[in-house]
């Protein structure tokens, strides 16, 4: 099975610049050694089972939550099985489209 999650980690009550925030989410998915893509809106982290990325995505909200009082979480996930690696193959076909 392969799990997708795209998630955006907001604080809320700090300022206009989150950026310094949101590291803290991201640093916590690098460190999980899981699969994983940060874009301009979301981090993308990929797993066998819906517990382990579930477990990642709740300790980038903590982290961000221990320097502020409120979080936003914004969150989608693909739940597929007899599949792995989409985080690659999901772009990789857009792009043979595209080419």
């Amino acid at each position: 099975m392969s799990v997708l999650v795209a998630f955006s980690v907001t604080p809320i009550g700090t300022g206009e610049d989150v950026g310094e925030l949101v590291s803290e989410a991201v640093r916590v998915v690098r460190a999980s050694g899981l699969p994983n893509r940060t874009d301009a809106m979301f981090t993308t982290v990929e797993g066998a089972n819906w517990e382990e990325v579930m477990d990642v995505v709740r300790d980038a909200v903590a982290a961000v939550e221990a320097r502020c009082g409120r979080v936003s979480l914004v969150l989608k996930a693909d739940i597929r099985r007899g599949r792995d690696g989409g985080l690659d193959t999901k772009v990789a076909t857009v792009e043979n489209y595209l080419a």
